[in-house]
């Protein structure tokens, strides 16, 4: 409880903090002002059509990757699980570069979410039959696999056959993540996709610790494997796909934050869900004001940085697990 009242506070001061900084810093009053409707046009334009947004949006996505991280990770028994290893992430981009591809994105600007979470749907569908059918957690992590590496080989098919520059530079622009330029509008869109799924992992938990038993042990005390499996499949590819939707590809934080979170709550994948979204949707806010206020001629993208700060992070923590002599 501790743990979770913590990272709320940092959260929130992290998201104010997004609405202090960037090319031109605010100073704190007249953020206030801003947010409680007393400022000037311009900071509250500034405000709340681009600061405040762009950091609620990064927020949920961190959140939604986080807490479907540590679900699979539980489900899997497998640290390396996250979102993308079922092919959901996959199969959601593909389906906002297909919009690209044929300039359907360019008929509305709801065009290419909805893309991208018809995508996350279709995957999670399969998953989700294959989750019925099959008996070994293994399989289902395997059948992930191919269709990640389906999504990955059709994507760059796109982009090899790309009729022009613009589609070509759109589609990479999507598959390397960034909440820049996002609305309240565009967030209203994903966020009952996310809702859903995060509702659907927040309420099989309980299943998850009794799985830290093993399949036959949690079997005999009476959880329904097959359901549990559904559940969490079904769970993170929803709030996967609305992820994805929103910001684009984003890899590494769904890995990284339940692996900081579990040693603070004993290693429980019940504990560890809603810890390891505050954690992820904090981190996506704080690599985002370092993306805004970096001196870059061009911003970088947050799928980069993110992946750039949690590759390393990743092989810190795995590395000091296994000088620990620990394991999952």
């Amino acid at each position: 409880m501790r743990l979770n009242t913590v990272l709320i506070i940092a959260s929130i001061t992290a998201l104010f903090l997004a609405c202090l900084l960037g090319s031109t810093p605010m100073e704190p009053g007249r953020v206030f002002d801003a947010l409680s409707g007393q400022g000037s046009a311009a900071d509250m334009t500034v405000i709340w059509q681009i600061r405040l947004p762009r950091a609620l949006a990064g927020f949920i996505v961190g959140a939604a990757l986080g807490a479907s991280g540590a679900a699979l990770q539980g489900l899997l028994r497998n640290p390396l699980a996250e979102p993308g290893v079922l092919g959901v992430s996959g199969m959601a981009v593909l389906g906002a570069s297909a919009s690209l591809y044929y300039g359907l994105a360019a008929l509305s600007p709801w065009v290419l979410p909805s893309a991208s979470i018809i995508g996350a749907l279709i995957a999670t569908a399969l998953i989700t039959l294959a989750a019925m059918r099959v008996k070994s957690v293994v399989t289902l992590i395997l059948i992930g696999v191919g269709l990640s590496a389906f999504s990955g080989a059709a994507m760059s098919l796109l982009m090899n056959f790309a009729p022009n520059p613009f589609s070509l530079s759109d589609m990479i622009n999507w598959m390397l993540g960034s909440v820049s330029n996002r609305s309240f509008a565009e967030i209203a869109f994903a966020a009952p996709f996310m809702a859903i799924g995060l509702i659907i992992l927040w309420l099989g938990r309980r299943g998850l610790s009794a799985l830290t038993l093993g399949e036959e042990a949690a079997g005999s005390i009476g959880l329904n494997l097959r359901a549990l499996r559904v559940s969490v499949v079904v769970g993170a590819g929803l709030a996967t796909g609305a992820a994805v939707a929103l910001a684009g590809a984003i890899g590494f934080v769904g890995i990284v934050a339940p692996h900081v979170i579990r040693p603070f709550v004993r290693y429980d994948p019940a504990r560890t869900l809603l810890p390891s979204a505050l954690l992820a949707g904090l981190f996506l806010v704080l690599a985002d004001i370092g993306v805004r206020i970096m001196p870059t001629q061009t911003e970088l993208k947050l799928g980069v940085v993110a992946a750039l700060l949690g590759a390393p992070a990743f092989i810190w923590i795995a590395m000091q697990r296994q000088s620990a002599g620990q394991g999952d």
